[in-house]
Order: C-alpha cells, then sequence, then structure tokens
C-alpha cells in the first residue's frame, strides 16, 4: 500500500519586480516521508518554501493538502493546513522560558490570566516525546543550539503539524547533535509526519531523506529516489553541467616553514598547542564542535588574550597582542559567521571589499574614488563575485557570493597567512567548487592557508595536513596519505570517553 501525499504543489509561478523567481515549480510530499530540497543558493527553494509557509503568495498555481485545494494567503492560514517551518536562523525569544515559545500567542487561560500550571505540564508531555530532558521553565538562552532547534521542532508539531519544513537544520550542530537530530526525525517519520529537508551537505540526504527534488534559477529540474542516484548526479543537476573537480587541490612538498606555534595556552581551554605552516601548504583544523579550534585562530589573530605560547614567523620570535598586530605581520582571519563577524550587510560590495585598505586609497581628508573601484573590481573579478555591480548591498547576494566578499577583503591585504574558519559553511556546492579552487590557486601562489572545517571530506581532499583537537588540546596529526574519517574522528574524541564509547557501539 502507497504512502499517502500529504502535499502537493503545483506549477508554482512567483515573480518580484525583474525578477521571475518561481518559473512553473512542483512538489508533492508523502506521510512519512524525508523529502530533500536542494538547489544552489538563488535557485528558488526558500521562495518556495515562504509561498508554502503563507509568507509570499503565488501568481499562478495551486496547493493541495491531503488531495483538497487550499488558499495559503498568510501564516496562519499555512499552520491551518498543518504546515510548519523550522527556518535556519531561529526564532525564539531568548529571555522567555520553554514554554512560553512554545505557546507563545495561545497561552492557556485561567480567570483571564495565563495558566503556567497547564502550559508547563502540556509542555512536559510534548518534550517527553522526544525524550527530551528539558525543564519548561529553563529559559531559552540557556539551553545548547541543538536543544533550542528541539524545542522549534516541539513547537512545530504542538499545532498538529502534518508537514514539517526544515532549512539547514544542522547548520549549527556537531557531530553528536547531528546524530540526535536524525533519530528524532526517523521518530517523527514513524509518526507519518512528512518532512521538506533543505540542506546542502549532500552526505546528510544520502543518510537521511527518501527523494530529492533538486530546483536551478527558479525551475524544476526533476525529483529522484536518494538510494538510486549518485552525488554527481545531483550535482549536476544542481549546477547544470558536471563538476569533473570538485575538490581542486594539488598537492606538493612544502619545505619553507612560515610560522611556528609554541606551546600555545589561553588559561581557560587551550594547552600547550603546538604546531607548524608550511609556505603554499593548507592545514587543516579538525575536532567536534568545542574542542578549542576556533579559539586557537582567536588567539593567533590577537583577539583573544595568550597566557603561555610563542610565536615565529620565518624563525623570528614575534609578538601578538591585537589584530592590528596580526595583520602587521600578514596575517588575514575570515571567521566562522560572515553575516554577525565579517560582513557590513547593509554597505555594498566595494564597502565590504576595500574596508581593510583604506589607506590605499584615503590619504587624508580626500577619497581617491576610482582606486576604490579598482580594487572593488579587481577583487571581484578576481574571485568570481556574481554581482550586478560593486554597488550592490552585499546583504543581497548569495551566502557563497558573500563569502568570496570576505575573502577577497583580505586578500586585498595582500597576507601571508590566511586562516578560514568554516570557508564553506552554508555555500551551495556550486560555490564550494569555486571557493576550493580559489583556496588551491591561493596555495600555489605560496600563500600558507589554516583551514577550519566540520565537514570531514572537505578537510581530507583539501588539506596537506590536518592536525585534530580535543577538549583544548591537539590530540594528533596526519598527513594527506595518512588521513581518513575513522582516524580523525578518533583524535577528535581522544579525550572524550562518552563519545568514544559512543561510536564503539
Amino acid at each position: 500500500m502507497s504512502a499517502q501525499t500529504l502535499l502537493e504543489m503545483k506549477n508554482i509561478r512567483k515573480q518580484f519586480p525583474g525578477v521571475l523567481a518561481l518559473d512553473d515549480v512542483s512538489l508533492d510530499v508523502k506521510s512519512g516521508e524525508v523529502h530533500a530540497l536542494l538547489g544552489e543558493n538563488g535557485a528558488g527553494k526558500s521562495t518556495l518554501i515562504k509561498v508554502l509557509g503563507g509568507i509570499y503568495i503565488p501568481e499562478e498555481g495551486e496547493i493541495l493538502i491531503q488531495g483538497r485545494k487550499v488558499h495559503i494567503t498568510n501564516v496562519h492560514d499555512s499552520q491551518a493546513c498543518g504546515v510548519s517551518v523550522i527556518h535556519q536562523e531561529l526564532v525564539l525569544v531568548p529571555k522567555m522560558t520553554v514554554a512560553e515559545n512554545i505557546f507563545l500567542g495561545r497561552e492557556p487561560m485561567k480567570h483571564g490570566v495565563v495558566h503556567k500550571e497547564k502550559m508547563n505540564e502540556q509542555t512536559t508531555e510534548l518534550l517527553k516525546n522526544f525524550d527530551l530532558d528539558i525543564s519548561p521553565d529553563s529559559l531559552i538562552e540557556e539551553l545548547t543550539i541543538a536543544q533550542q532547534q528541539m524545542v522549534e521542532i516541539t513547537k512545530a508539531l504542538s499545532f498538529n503539524s502534518r508537514i514539517l519544513v526544515m532549512d539547514e537544520p544542522t547548520s549549527s550542530l556537531s557531530d553528536k547533535e547531528v546524530s540526535f537530530l536524525f533519530d528524532t526525525i526517523r521518530k517523527l517519520k514513524q509518526q507519518g509526519v512528512g518532512i521538506i529537508y533543505i540542506s546542502h551537505r549532500m552526505s546528510e540526504l544520502n543518510e537521511i531523506s527518501d527523494r530529492v527534488t533538486v530546483m536551478r534559477d527558479g525551475e524544476y529540474i526533476g525529483t529522484v529516489v536518494t538510494e538510486e542516484t549518485g552525488n554527481d548526479t545531483l550535482i549536476s543537476m544542481m549546477v547544470g553541467r558536471q563538476l569533473t573537480n570538485y575538490y581542486t587541490r594539488t598537492f606538493m612538498e612544502k619545505k619553507e616553514k612560515v610560522l611556528e606555534v609554541k606551546n600555545l595556552s589561553d588559561g581557560k581551554l587551550l594547552k600547550n598547542i603546538s604546531f607548524d605552516l608550511h609556505k603554499g601548504e593548507i592545514l587543516g583544523f579538525a575536532g567536534l564542535v568545542g574542542a578549542g579550534r576556533s579559539e586557537v585562530m582567536k588567539c593567533l589573530f590577537g583577539l583573544d588574550p595568550v597566557t603561555e605560547g610563542e610565536f615565529y614567523l620565518d624563525g623570528k620570535a614575534i609578538q601578538i597582542h591585537n589584530p592590528s598586530d596580526a595583520m602587521n605581520h600578514g596575517f588575514a582571519l575570515v571567521p566562522e559567521s560572515r553575516k554577525e563577524e565579517a560582513l557590513f550587510l547593509a554597505q555594498s560590495v566595494k564597502f565590504n571589499t576595500s574596508i581593510k585598505v583604506l589607506s590605499d586609497f584615503i590619504k587624508g581628508i580626500f577619497v581617491n574614488n576610482s582606486k576604490e573601484d579598482e580594487i572593488a573590481d579587481t577583487y571581484i573579478q578576481k574571485m568570481s563575485i556574481k554581482t550586478p555591480s560593486s554597488r550592490q548591498i552585499v546583504e543581497n547576494l548569495s551566502g557563497g557570493n558573500q563569502q568570496k566578499v570576505v575573502i577577497g577583503r583580505w586578500l586585498a591585504t595582500q597576507p601571508r597567512i590566511l586562516i578560514l574558519d568554516e570557508p564553506t559553511r552554508g555555500v551551495d556546492v556550486g560555490a564550494k567548487a569555486e571557493i576550493y579552487a580559489i583556496m588551491n590557486e591561493l596555495a600555489l601562489q605560496g600563500i600558507a592557508i589554516i583551514m577550519i572545517s566540520s565537514e570531514l571530506p572537505e578537510v581530507i581532499n583539501m588539506s596537506d595536513r590536518v592536525m585534530v583537537m580535543c577538549n583544548g588540546t591537539i590530540t594528533g596529526s596526519l598527513s594527506h596519505e595518512e588521513m581518513d574519517q575513522e582516524k580523525i574522528m578518533y583524535l577528535a574524541t581522544q579525550h572524550d570517553t562518552d563519545t568514544r564509547e559512543e561510536l564503539n557501539d
């Protein structure tokens, strides 16, 4: 007996001024199915979901819920139809409790006031469905990102939702938390919930999805059964061409040592961190969330204080007390969160690209606009940034192009050492391939690169060597020839007994 079709979106068309965002797009979801929605940034995935969620109203097309045509004109209509959308950026209220967030706007009342006891009881029952040991009185800001995500799921299902949309749900989760989320998704499947799952991580789709629908440039490309379809086929459908060299890397022997770090400690997490870096090398840093990888880079760039340790550049001792010191020594840092820590979202591509080299075009009170334009245009071209002009507002670019703007900004400073913290997080496969090619070209030019990544295929395919961390220490180093996922995960859990036992079970 075939599964019941919960959702049908037929021939959806949505247009904005000058842009046809969705052109005759269709999607269906069955009961107990995880249906992945795949496409590069700008493909139309988010627009389609916003139509389903009642944020946008399409010009053409129809939506059927369990075979019945419905009209969704706002978020309340969508929820009334049994649809809940969990957005990539969580929309919980940090200063409110778990129970208050779940029942926000529909609190149980008694004698005209909120019936907190009943609300907490109902919340406890909902949380029990997922074996969540979270108090309904806990403040959202006290929870981990993974726990907040589970609260979002619980809230969505409290509306008796049969259709659940999850947009990049694992972007901020550790491997252990991802495993827990996937267990929850499997429970939802058993309950007959239909899930639309959006992710750029191909490995996740293979593990959790039943079917995949691919979109490109606002159009429906096709729907395939996951277990019958290889990643190469999916990537080809997404980008419209074969990516024969997804990971672009030229491996050569690296002899010239540029940087040496000895016995670095921060008095908090980091203990006796030592490593070296060579000219033209990509040195990977791997480990679970909380291992201390980003903390090492913040110390190296002068963002966090160092209690012990020595830095040597070209064999000479140097002092780094702040980012200015680091930049003067040729360091550049592309942080993990481009939107929060790197970009001026309301400013132009030109502004964001040139902000670190102001002295090149500002002399006293005079601004050399042609020089600023030249710098921006140079790195727009070098980084292959897709933008109508250098005056385009950065917020309007795709995630991949935003990331290339940040990298281009730092390349304008002509660094010797480039630190990339999660360089392809939230970036689609086409843009990933472009960033990998850029990294390879920079390494061939002699720039030494330190790359932090939580994606093991990225670490293995792009790194000359990898330093693996656990609980603030380096637990091992592997050459390109030695590294594989099992060895890296073993070292990443060297000082984490609970995780080690789980891996061995």
